[in-house]
């Protein structure tokens, strides 16, 4: 390679990269929200068309809104685990309270706001709306109130130390729910017996609607100053300190984050199955939601959906081999970890827009690239 500053040369200028990336075509961000917008609207108005049509019963309807569930729980999750870098255990914790605190809004607002248990399972009255959106919201605020109680002494602590904590705070909550009837003298929470009289607010619309909110929310809080200061920490917490990351207030933010949406999922999960029991939210359930994250890949969002509707389908559609389910669902485990340990699509994230402005400008994964002719010519002279 010539040495142009030590002949006083000026290094030459790349003038075929300057003109190729002036010719590259780029779609501009509100075209890119149209075009995920309408996707949306497509996958919505096709599971719709099917739920009405008859080609999906009742029961895998059920299903379908447990995927949905699952899918809020698994990206809530990865905001502490793949973009955080943390291991809290505690996650079935957070969904139990949103779970509770909004069913029991729900409940105890329904005489308020005029709603009558058939409009609210229905949720097409708009008070019933409002009356939703409220129960969800408020179970998102009283998850992330307990997660900022919980992530302020917890995240001083790292790696296994914050996974046993986080765990014990999870156990203290299951208790407390489950014994809280009898300090306080009347029933709340149901106690071991559970919290039964859940309207059945929670369907495919719904479901569906959360979750996309629920994604666009994590992605623009991702793409945001506050989600790349959350990556400089995970990558190494020591230089973000350095460069002026306030570390204490973003891994707060993320873990009050994570907490608030599955508090959001929670709500959601106690209109789908009409009884909330404690049992159900013990340190498997946490475990459960962890795995979801692992296989999917720590980091990426897409993994996250995609593992959270296989691992919450697989047990469902081999539910006819009852005997062995859970012994194939083990080894399809085991499979991907060892074959694929990063997950199944690693930190990789999808994007539709960038998929359409490669086909726009001719750039697939096959087609060699030329090489800039300056780089060519000094390559050939030094050789």
């Amino acid at each position: 390679m010539k040495d142009y500053y030590n002949k006083g040369e000026e290094r030459p200028v790349l003038t075929a990269t300057a003109a190729a990336s002036a010719k590259y075509k780029s779609l501009s961000m509100p075209v890119r929200y149209a075009i995920n917008a309408v996707l949306v609207l497509l996958f919505l108005i096709i599971g719709e068309a099917m739920i009405s049509g008859g080609v999906v019963n009742r029961y895998q309807s059920g299903v379908l809104e447990q995927v949905g569930i699952y899918i809020i729980m698994a990206v809530s999750l990865n905001i502490a685990t793949g973009y955080l870098g943390q291991l809290p255990l505690g996650h079935a914790g957070f969904m139990s309270v949103g779970g509770y605190a909004g069913a029991l809004f729900i409940i105890h607002m329904m005489p308020v706001f005029g709603v009558s248990t058939k409009a609210m399972a229905s949720c097409a009255d708009p008070a019933a709306i409002a009356l939703f959106a409220c129960g969800v919201i408020f179970g998102g605020i009283c998850a992330a109130i307990c997660g900022v109680i919980i992530g302020i002494p917890a995240l001083r602590l790292k790696g296994d130390y914050l996974a046993i904590i986080t765990l014990g705070f999870a156990e203290i909550i299951r208790v407390v729910i489950n014994n809280i009837d009898g300090v306080i003298g009347f029933d709340l929470t149901g106690g071991a017996k559970g919290l039964s009289g859940i309207p059945g607010y929670t369907n495919f619309l719904n479901v569906f609607l959360v979750v996309a909110i629920v994604i666009f929310l994590i992605h623009t809080m991702m793409k945001s100053r506050h989600g790349r200061a959350i990556l400089a920490i995970r990558d190494n917490e020591i230089a973000a300190e350095a460069s002026g990351v306030n570390t204490t207030y973003y891994k707060t933010l993320a873990f009050v984050a994570s907490a608030f949406f599955a508090g959001v999922g929670g709500a959601l999960y106690a209109g789908c199955i009409g009884v909330m029991d404690p049992s159900k939210f013990g340190f498997m359930k946490s475990v459960e939601i962890l795995v979801m994250v692992v296989l999917g890949g720590m980091g990426s969002m897409l993994g996250s959906v995609v593992s959270a509707t296989v691992l919450t389908i697989l047990p469902e559609a081999l539910r006819a081999f009852s005997e062995y389910r859970m012994v194939v669902y083990a080894v399809v485990l085991i499979i991907v970890m060892i074959f694929r340990p990063q997950g199944l699509l690693g930190s990789y994230d999808f994007s539709l827009s960038r998929v359409i402005e490669r086909v726009l400008n001719r750039d697939f994964p096959w087609k060699k690239k030329p090489v800039p002719a300056e780089i060519a010519k000094e390559v050939g002279s030094d050789e």
